[in-house]
């Protein structure tokens, strides 16, 4: 039994709160259809450099979530955020998974479809 207010949570680092990465330029504007091409390419290889697909399918579906559901999520999924942001994360087995920014928010400088 701990203090009151503790939580084993908090020893683990799964409470940490999600937030959106920093605000991040792109190398050139881009349009929405373009991020979502670079979206879909990365998930589609993101399992074939290691890890489990049921954690990657975990990360997507927290990626494209509102932050409160996300965490939710990453929290039934076993998975240890150690970047507020997302950006690194690992499953309880010690596999790490790195997330783009792009994944995980649009850039400044997206060009708004028309």
């Amino acid at each position: 039994m701990g203090c009151v207010g503790s939580s084993e949570k908090a020893v683990d680092g799964h409470s940490r709160k999600i937030r959106k990465p920093k605000a991040w330029k792109h190398s050139e504007p881009i349009t929405r259809a373009q991020l979502k091409q670079m979206r879909d390419e990365f998930w589609d290889t993101a399992p074939h450099y290691g890890g489990q697909k049921e954690i990657w399918d975990a990360l997507r579906a927290a990626a494209e979530a509102d932050l409160g559901l996300a965490r939710a999520i990453v929290d039934s999924a076993g998975i240890i955020v150690t970047s507020d942001d997302m950006t690194t994360c690992y499953d309880e087995r010690g596999a790490k998974y790195d997330l783009p920014k792009y994944v995980l928010s649009e850039p400044t400088n997206l060009i708004k479809d028309e």
